[in-house]
């Protein structure tokens, strides 16, 4: 937990931890800030009329939470042993989910740059739901979208645009808006969010890098002639190549753009991680789902 704790708090490194665990004998990773804790499997309770991918409930120490078939999911073979299996409990999006997997390997702390994202010619089946490749030693890690794989199957849990209302403040519409996001089932609905509330003028990259790039090739002289080609970098935290923190830190440390303003919109916005937010020097950070939220922050950091 104290070297958990240690990465977290660690600023402008581009690192994280994986935890690599195997479903049908093949290698996946998931952020390790994404993990509340650990548990040898035990039997839950089915749930009628639910997902198939949905196993049941249990309730450990008095909350219940839901358990995600993850060999069912992903179209592998079940376990031949479950009783040797493992509940990985998440912890994004202010949800507690739990992952049914077949063994829980090592933690491998590597560089954003050494995960790449998935080829787009590769993006159907599994690879719809792989938010990158990591490579460690000489074997290939999946680290797997876990937003979208239960934005899938639990629709209530993601984002909803009801509470969203048509733009009344014209200004919205000639406001250029970086949205820096590698989920592309997430990138798309932050767009269609931020143009159903007026802010259609915008740009998206998939890496932190790419949109460092960007703004690189546009940074003037003159705060003013930036405002023209971007007011406003809406960024996810995990992200490969170069994350969302060391993006802002890149951001807040270069003298012709440090009063550009960074909302960072992620689902790990815990204390720890918003600790981090505000030493890399983020205008705001905004915990998905909340998008009208999101929304409120971009009028108040670009108008």
């Amino acid at each position: 937990m104290d070297k958990k704790k240690e990465i977290l708090l660690e600023v402008g490194t581009n690192e994280l931890e994986i935890m690599e665990f195997l479903v049908d004998g093949r290698s996946f990773g998931i952020n390790v800030a994404k993990i509340l804790e650990i548990m040898k499997y035990e039997e839950v309770t089915p749930m009628p009329q639910s997902s198939p991918y949905i196993e049941g409930i249990f309730k450990p120490r008095n909350q219940i939470i839901t358990v995600f078939d993850l060999a069912n999911y992903l179209s592998l073979k079940k376990s031949e042993n479950p009783e040797r299996d493992i509940l990985i409990i998440t912890n994004f999006n202010k949800n507690h989910t739990a992952f049914h997997v077949h063994s829980v390997e090592i933690i491998h702390r590597i560089s954003w740059k050494d995960i790449e994202k998935p080829d787009e010619t590769i993006t159907s089946g599994m690879e719809g739901i792989t938010t990158g490749i990591a490579r460690v030693g000489n074997r290939l890690i999946t680290i797997l979208d876990f937003e979208k794989i239960i934005a899938e199957v639990n629709p209530s849990h993601t984002f909803s645009t009801n509470d969203i209302n048509a733009p009344t403040d014209k200004r919205r519409r000639d406001k250029p808006i970086f949205v820096v996001e590698d989920s592309a089932f997430l990138k798309k609905v932050i767009l269609e969010c931020l143009h159903k509330a007026g802010y259609v003028n915008t740009l998206s990259f998939t890496t932190g890098e790419e949109a460092w790039e960007a703004l690189e090739s546009l940074k003037p002289q003159d705060f003013e002639k930036l405002e023209e080609n971007v007011s406003c970098v809406i960024t996810d935290i995990e992200m490969p190549r170069m994350d969302g923190h060391t993006l802002t830190k890149l951001i807040k440390s270069d003298q012709n753009l440090k009063r550009l303003p960074v909302i960072i919109f992620s689902s790990l916005i815990t204390d720890e991680m918003k600790l981090k937010g505000e030493t890399v020097g983020a205008d705001a950070q905004v915990s998905k789902p909340e998008i009208s939220l999101l929304v409120g922050y971009v009028d108040e950091l670009s108008l």
